[in-house]
């Protein structure tokens, strides 16, 4: 796997922590508070993008790193709006690497898959990025499997190749599992997956009353919207409670224990709500466990959708 390390030598902790809600959610000291538990917690890889909160998590983000900076790995996404342009990816990242305050940004994803720009064009620009220093790594987030391999038949032509892809992964979205993970195996490509969490389905609030995105979003009240995943979600709240863990701390343990080696991105609004993800840092699963917990959820079926295979 290509191996994420900071400009010190540092490596990529296990856990990535993600600042999606640094401006919305958690106001600028709730945002500090927990960039330092991250910190005390051993994170040494920070995810951010042009678009969260309207630029607000980056601007926080940049404030809270200067200290740490060359030990740190920082990721931040461009071209989720407006297509993967050149011009449009130029325009995001010099506008992320103002806010960060950053001449050189680890590492830089893009956003989604553009269907309508040429790959050559779009992994130009990265390319003369990276040759510029202006950025270290090369990821992609929300591609399909054949997107990544149209894309690395361009990176080959231009001597380099996507190093992270970011895409969905919990144990009630097992699909990265088919061809995403092996894709990343061979191609040794670094996997660090968000929403571990299901969306806080994971957590069991919902069970409970509780309200979050399930409730006030209707993407993600779609996302996770099937019977089977808050079924699974209610069984998995009781396997956690006989182990003695809270939720959060096995689900994010779950994702990070795949073959594949994924670094789970973490967020929250708050340390008190964070804390439980922070724990999976040093929780380790039994083969046993891992594999009574997988039993929870259906195991996609193989590509070929050749069941005899499985």
């Amino acid at each position: 796997m290509t191996a994420l390390i900071a400009s010190d030598g540092t490596a990529a902790s296990k856990l990535t922590f993600g600042t999606m809600q640094f401006g919305g959610k958690a106001d600028k000291a709730a945002s500090h508070a927990m960039f330092e538990a991250a910190l005390a917690a051993g994170i040494t890889h920070f995810d951010t993008a042009y678009v969260y909160t309207d630029g607000a998590s980056e601007t926080f983000l940049g404030d809270m790193i200067k200290p740490h900076r060359d030990r740190l790995v920082i990721a931040t996404k461009a071209a989720y709006v407006g297509g993967s342009t050149k011009a449009n990816i130029l325009k995001h990242f010099d506008i992320s690497r103002q806010r960060l305050q950053l001449d050189m940004v680890d590492l830089l994803y893009l956003h989604r898959f553009d269907e309508g720009t040429d790959l050559a064009e779009t992994f130009e620009t990265l390319a003369e990025l990276k040759q510029a220093k202006a950025i270290r790594y090369i990821g992609v987030s929300n591609f399909a499997a054949w997107q990544v391999m149209k894309a690395q038949a361009v990176c080959a032509e231009l001597d380099m190749g996507i190093d992270v892809i970011q895409p969905m992964y919990s144990l009630v979205k097992r699909q990265a599992e088919v061809e995403i993970m092996p894709m990343c195996i061979d191609q040794a490509i670094e996997i660090v997956p968000y929403s571990p969490l299901g969306g806080g389905l994971l957590t069991g609030k919902y069970a409970q009353g509780g309200t979050g995105r399930l409730t006030e979003d209707d993407r993600y009240a779609a996302r996770y919207g099937q019977p089977w995943m808050h079924d699974a979600a209610a069984a998995f709240a009781r396997l956690a409670a006989r182990e003695g863990m809270a939720p959060a701390t096995l689900a994010v343990a779950w994702a990070a224990a795949h073959a594949s080696q994924p670094k789970p991105i973490v967020s929250a609004r708050s340390v008190d709500q964070l804390t439980p993800s922070l724990d999976a840092m040093t929780t380790r699963l039994s083969p046993d466990l891992f594999a009574e917990i997988s039993a929870l959820t259906p195991t996609p079926a193989p590509a070929t959708d050749r069941l005899e295979e499985a």
